[in-house]
């Protein structure tokens, strides 16, 4: 008979499929740091948020420890854990996916009427629903609603039912955050000066200045249009038509002038710099994921 603990088994399982993996202790949570780990002193991983040299054998700092490597599963620094591992867990975007936990009733109402059917896996409170693509992860997009998928994982929890979608603009947009309506006695008057695209930073691009220039100032009226709320949404989708235009390319063609533009214009009718630098920012990197 194999002594090997189920976790451990289940995790072979799913490494080999693609996933990368971790073990979750009581309470479903990753096991905690090493001592030289602890409180980060090691300075973190290398594909963490912040980059850092750690290099530990042992399964420190939980997403960024999940591995397909069966070797590394197998290790004698990774046996303790799995003699106490209560379950697996798996990084969903390092698979390539994204996960939208819905966590009760209405949430789940929501994602119907709202989101593309996908393959769903039931949990205790709600259902997983899984999409073909990463992007970043946030917490309470929505009541109810998680996105798992960069820097962060999911319980493994089964394979589902139903055949998986392609992530949607919808999910995407979730993770834009935006207040359009300023302070009251605070006017975004005057934002800092940016680089504005032209031809001297886009020297592989196919287009003529004005085609770019023509294409850029219609997304940026679109922006400008949205002085009572959806101005973060309608600067990711503008920035993610755009960076389409020139997928092929031989580049550069300056898209992160681009960006700025549509940075600037967001932020003077009320979104946050930050709110409205990753609506683009993702928008900008799913046209590139979409023609990949």
């Amino acid at each position: 008979m194999s002594t090997t603990p189920e976790p451990l088994n289940a995790a072979l399982a799913l490494a080999a499929a693609g996933f990368p993996v971790l073990p979750l202790r009581a309470g479903k949570v990753p096991f905690g740091n090493c001592r030289t780990c602890k409180t980060n002193a090691c300075g973190g991983r290398p594909n963490m948020k912040t980059a850092g040299p750690c290099r530990c054998p042992a399964p420190c700092h939980a997403w960024a420890a999940a591995t397909t490597n069966p070797h590394v599963l197998t290790s004698l620094a990774w046996a303790p854990v799995w003699r106490e591992a209560v379950a697996v867990a798996y990084h969903p975007g390092g698979a390539g996916l994204t996960v939208v936990d819905l966590d009760n009733a209405a949430a789940l109402a929501w994602a119907r009427v709202t989101l593309p059917a996908t393959r769903t896996v039931p949990t205790t409170r709600g259902e997983h629903w899984l999409y073909r693509g990463a992007m970043p992860s946030a917490n309470a997009v929505r009541p109810g609603v998680d996105i798992k998928s960069l820097m962060q994982y999911a319980r493994w929890l089964g394979p589902g039912t139903g055949r998986m979608a392609l992530l949607p603009e919808a999910v995407r947009t979730l993770v834009v955050k935006e207040d359009t309506t300023p302070a009251p006695g605070e006017v975004a008057s005057s934002v800092p000066a940016r680089a504005t695209w032209s031809r001297e930073v886009a020297t592989g691009c196919r287009h003529t200045e004005r085609y770019v220039r023509t294409g850029l100032e219609r997304g940026l009226a679109m922006v400008r249009a949205r002085i009572e709320s959806g101005a973060g949404s309608q600067a990711f989708g503008v920035a993610r038509f755009l960076a389409a235009q020139h997928t092929g390319c031989p580049g550069p063609c300056g898209l992160a002038a681009i960006g700025e533009e549509i940075v600037t214009a967001a932020v003077l009718v009320g979104v946050p710099e930050a709110y409205a630098r990753r609506a683009v920012t993702n928008g900008l990197e799913a046209a590139v994921e979409r023609a990949a």
